[in-house]
């Protein structure tokens, strides 16, 4: 009895030097490469939250097991759709594979405390005809004409949409790239007021839509190193922040909402 005792305390022994060995492995691993692949992404998240079972993970984020099978193989994933489905998640780990997998207290606390943009559905946007009951959808490249309000831009140039949470939207526009996802993807269409420049005021942390002197951009603002400047933030933390002064900004207006296609 002695003798069996003995042999299973040896065992789970074992069990344990075996399991820290790993830990200590795949700790040294990613210390030393500081980036997990996507397919090791794709695997810690299964593991997360479906137990390591990819078929309760396919169902649980609303695709086929197959779909599971195919980015494991070609290393990829659907960021915005695992974004969406994975509460918690860090937006920077899911990016870049960097960092801790889940939000941590601190990067909570930024999220809760910042102003979430309202969200619609693309359906609840009505095309109309009278280009005097909706609001103009202009192209990116003429930005900088309806943020200076010019009539040829706003009025006789555009589709025109009656979009109910939105009324006091001054136009909408198209969001093109990837710089200020998982927030606004490209395609999303961001509905904005026009900010007077002579009455120019910053809510920090907040979504603008600028005209520059390197073109119109589509960004966070917070404050700068002085009075002078702004800086500028993609909420896709592959971007660096980087300041602008206020004599480069030509027009401002403030995003007071998002329309998603889908």
């Amino acid at each position: 009895m002695y003798l069996w005792t003995l042999l299973i305390n040896l065992t789970r022994c074992k069990d344990k030097i075996h399991f820290a060995k790993r830990k200590i492995f795949r700790e040294l691993f990613f210390a030393k490469r500081k980036f997990m692949t996507k397919k090791e992404r794709l695997e810690a998240l299964i593991a997360h939250y479906s137990d390591g079972k990819p078929t309760r993970f396919a169902k649980r984020i609303g695709v086929a097991p197959s779909t599971i099978s195919t980015w494991m193989a070609r290393d990829t994933f659907d960021y915005d759709l695992l974004f969406a489905k994975c509460e918690m998640i860090s937006p920077e780990w899911l990016l870049t594979g960097k960092g801790a997998m889940l939000k941590t207290a601190v990067q909570e606390q930024h999220i809760t405390t910042q102003q979430r943009t309202p969200m619609i559905n693309i359906q609840t946007a009505k095309y109309v005809d009278n280009m005097q009951k909706g609001i103009p959808l202009i192209p990116f490249s003429a930005m900088a004409g309806a943020l200076k309000g010019e009539v040829s831009v706003l009025e006789y140039e555009c589709e025109h949409y009656v979009v109910p949470a939105f009324r006091n939207a001054f136009f909408l526009i198209p969001v093109s790239g990837d710089p200020m996802i998982p927030t606004y993807r490209s395609g999303d269409i961001v509905a904005c007021q026009r900010i007077p420049m002579s009455s120019l005021f910053f809510q920090w942390n907040r979504p603008y839509v600028l005209d520059t002197e390197q073109g119109a951009i589509i960004k966070r603002i917070k404050p700068g190193s002085d009075k002078q400047h702004i800086r500028i933030i993609s909420d896709n933390p592959d971007y660096d922040p980087f300041e602008l002064p206020l004599t480069a900004i030509y027009s401002v207006g403030l995003v007071i909402g998002i329309i998603r296609l889908e």
